[in-house]
């Protein structure tokens, strides 16, 4: 049963709208002014909220304000009760972060229509997608139906890559950004001395290539498919639409980048402070760990050495005595170019302490 808050310092109004919600099954909390409102939010988390403006001791404003800034509140539907339908106070509440704004007299049905698609809105902001083709086309519908986002394709076009395809080249004008239904595929830049450096390696669930539409600049980087791979191609004006149109639908998407910028992040700091030896065991654990145990058991890591060197950022020579060590401690495997990772823990030893 969801918890509705209701802050009203009008009794009548109070006890009327409190019992128009309970018989359409809520479980009600009351709060006769904001103030009490305010400690009512923080002591019991309610679903949703509801909230007079013109209230004395704190208006509807304030309570807006002070629960938007805790963020153990900041997320919770907001939907305001006035008796005033000036634009100005309207926008003023949706500057504010209110979600929906109902003016009195209202009919029940507005109330519960307005209260259920909150929820479901709500609901469909805090889930997890998955990492697949399906989860991205559930986030897609979802935008859809938070703000109408009807310029956006239903999913991105779904297109197949041979192994060492290239998708695309360092200076090149971004028109897509791409998702990563199947395979693999690596990015990279070339240093002064015309030597490759990888600087990604993605894989199923991953997004990449939105770093230059974000920043409305040429392409920074290369990228090829290590592997055949399926990939979804997001047009840039999707991708904007989905970051500038609505900011909880931003919220959203950039959850779903957040992981590869952490990622992306690390790796630069790794290839900048740590030893060849933490590095080649990092990139080891990274794909072990994407890959998946079940998938990793049945097919092993199958890069190329100049690739992984790449990724590592260290010459192949150094990679392959590298590798070799590894080897003889029992933490790998190695037939032909296939590597399996037979000790992870001690590959996160190797992290830890060199």
């Amino acid at each position: 049963m969801k918890t509705i808050l209701l802050i009203e310092d009008n009794p009548n109004m109070l006890d009327n709208t409190a019992e128009i919600l309970e018989l359409a099954g809520y479980k009600v909390a009351t709060a006769e002014n904001g103030k009490v409102g305010v400690s009512k939010a923080k002591e019991i988390a309610p679903d949703l909220i509801i909230c007079d403006i013109m209230m004395p001791e704190l208006d509807g404003y304030g309570v807006l304000r002070i629960l938007g800034r805790d963020p153990a509140t900041a997320r919770i539907p907001f939907i305001f009760l006035t008796a005033k339908a000036e634009k100005s106070d309207f926008r003023k509440g949706m500057n504010l972060g209110a979600d929906d704004y109902l003016v009195k007299p209202f009919e029940e049905i507005d109330l519960l229509d307005a209260i259920e698609q909150r929820l479901k809105r709500n609901a469909w902001l805090r889930k997890e997608f998955a990492k697949d083709l399906q989860g991205l086309d559930e986030f897609f519908e979802g935008a859809h139906a938070v703000n109408a986002l009807d310029e956006l394709p239903e999913k991105g076009r779904v297109r197949q890559y041979a192994k060492k395809s290239n998708l695309f080249y360092e200076g090149d004008t971004p028109g897509h950004c791409f998702f990563v239904n199947s395979g693999q595929v690596k990015t990279w830049k070339m240093n002064d001395h015309g030597k490759e450096l990888i600087t990604g390696i993605y894989g199923k669930g991953d997004f990449f290539g939105y770093e230059a539409i974000l920043e409305g600049a040429d392409r920074h980087e290369s990228a090829a498919a290590i592997e055949n791979c399926e990939l979804v191609l997001i047009p840039a004006d999707a991708l904007w639409s989905l970051i500038n149109r609505n900011r909880d639908v931003a919220n959203a998407f950039i959850r779903m980048l957040s992981n590869n910028l952490a990622e992306h992040e690390e790796r630069l700091l790794n290839l900048a402070y740590g030893s060849v030896r933490k590095r080649v065991a990092d990139v080891l654990l990274e794909l072990y760990e994407k890959q998946g145990k079940e998938q990793h058991n049945a097919v092993g890591l199958r890069l190329s050495r100049e690739d992984l060197a790449g990724m590592v950022g260290t010459a192949t020579e150094s990679l392959i005595r590298t590798l070799s060590e590894f080897k003889e401690s029992e933490l790998l495997r190695i037939k032909g170019r296939e590597i399996r990772v037979v000790d992870p823990e001690g590959l996160r030893k190797v992290v830890r302490y060199f």
